[in-house]
């Protein structure tokens, strides 16, 4: 028999029987270290626990909640709906955030780190903190949950460095960019082509969304008095510049009279929203929608700083009044138009127009027949979003009507009034 057959059964009839033997049994050409090591299970580091923190008001514990991935995303076991075994966060520390203490009169960058990558790096997002040198309420804005909505990151950039942190009173926190991953790929979604905007607050055993989300909310989110979050159009659809906002809750609708004169949509935001999540919490928020993906449009920005800095100077925060036009109506039922038809649209109007019943709004054709069909107003209002000119399809939404309507008809959701050429779909007029 070889050698060194020989010299290796031993550890071989050890292994063999199950003996908690002591397998160190010198192999020609194996260290004996390695067959020590052989024997253990690899475990991977286990990171340290991010540092907790503390708000100023205390509110309640918000229920974890799961949500359904979207139709587009390859079907998966559910996530729970249950809370996870260890749901209550541990208790905050007061006047810390992500880690380190507020520090009076100074503008500060600090880090949210959204989960990992698919090779196990940090993604560490940036994080901008003003700290006023008196205090006062905690106002966060919030941009690009959609990696590819860009107006929202100009207009933090704008808000966070114009601030004067010795004049401000509280403490303003902005988050550029919260979908960093969508944002370097020029892509709405995260990397596994889920929406952010439909899982919070999150569940930190949930999907790679759910987990970010249920990260964000506990380390960002529940930090404030008041939430601000910026969105555009989806999908070559533009919006003009206006709040979605639960008019049913009196908090909520303080905080849209603090705006100037923007545009108000009533809607109580769908489920898994950042807005309706933080509301749910007990955190007055509204979402501003301001024109279209991928690209930075000046008049937007504009009004949205403007907005904002009206808002610091309503809730006492900051001294910023502006002057605005005439104040804008509050709209609490909208309507999608359809397009009936595939082909080129061209649009007769322009955002913001008001229009009366039976307007044209704009022609769909037919690129090989030339044959051309009209999109007509069914009612009165105000064209509040639209599709940009381009190939649609049919049921493609091309114009979003806004309606005037007694407060008393309001309901929970902007009603879907259906028309020849209307579809409902609330996932299009809901914080997109």
């Amino acid at each position: 028999m070889n050698p060194r057959t020989l010299t290796a059964l031993p550890l071989l009839i050890t292994l063999l029987l199950g003996c908690e033997q002591d397998v160190s049994v010198p192999v020609p050409g194996i260290s004996p270290h390695l067959v020590q090591r052989s024997s253990q299970v690899p475990r991977r580091p286990v990171p340290s626990t991010l540092p907790t923190v503390e708000y100023h008001i205390t509110r309640e514990q918000v229920a974890v909640q799961a949500i359904l991935p979207e139709v587009d995303v390859e079907e998966e076991p559910a996530e729970s709906s249950a809370p996870p075994s260890e749901a209550a966060p541990p208790p905050f520390k007061p006047g810390e955030f992500l880690g380190a203490p507020f520090k009076a009169g100074t503008l500060e960058q600090r880090t949210w780190y959204a989960g990992e990558t698919y090779y196990g790096s940090a993604i560490p997002t940036p994080v901008l903190v003003a700290s006023g040198e008196e205090p006062g309420q905690t106002l966060c804005i919030t941009a690009a949950i959609h990696g590819d909505e860009l107006n929202g990151i100009e207009t933090v950039r704008r808000v966070m460095y114009e601030l004067d942190t010795k004049k401000l009173k509280g403490i303003v926190i902005g988050v550029p960019i919260v979908n960093l991953q969508g944002f370097q790929r020029h892509s709405r979604y995260l990397p596994d082509r889920r929406d952010l905007n439909r899982y919070f607050p999150g569940n930190r055993d949930g999907s790679s969304a759910s987990r970010m989300a249920y990260s964000f909310f506990r380390e960002v989110i529940m930090h404030c008095n008041g939430l601000v979050d910026l969105h555009t159009g989806s999908f070559h659809r533009t919006n003009l510049p206006q709040l979605r906002a639960n008019l049913n809750d009196n908090s909520v609708v303080a905080l849209t009279e603090g705006f100037g004169s923007t545009v108000i949509l009533h809607s109580d935001g769908a489920e898994g929203t950042l807005r309706h999540a933080a509301l749910a919490a007990g955190i007055p928020a509204v979402t501003l929608e301001a024109g279209e993906p991928l690209r930075v449009n000046e008049e937007h920005v504009t009004h949205s700083v403007k907005g904002i800095f009206t808002l610091l100077d309503t809730l006492g925060m900051y001294n910023r009044r502006s002057l605005w036009g005439n104040p804008e109506p509050v709209y609490y039922t909208a309507t999608w138009l359809r397009a009936d038809v595939g082909g080129i649209l061209s649009s007769e109007v322009r955002l913001g127009k008001r229009v009366r019943k039976g307007d044209l709004l704009g022609t769909v054709t037919d690129p090989i027949t030339n044959e051309q069909r009209e999109v007509h107003s069914p009612h009165d209002g105000r064209i509040i979003g639209m599709a940009l000119d381009q190939f649609v399809m049919p049921g493609f939404a091309v114009y979003h009507l806004g309606l005037q309507a007694p407060v008393e008809e309001a309901t929970q959701d902007p009603s879907e009034i259906i028309v020849d050429n209307t579809v409902a779909q609330t996932d299009v007029i809901d914080d997109h």
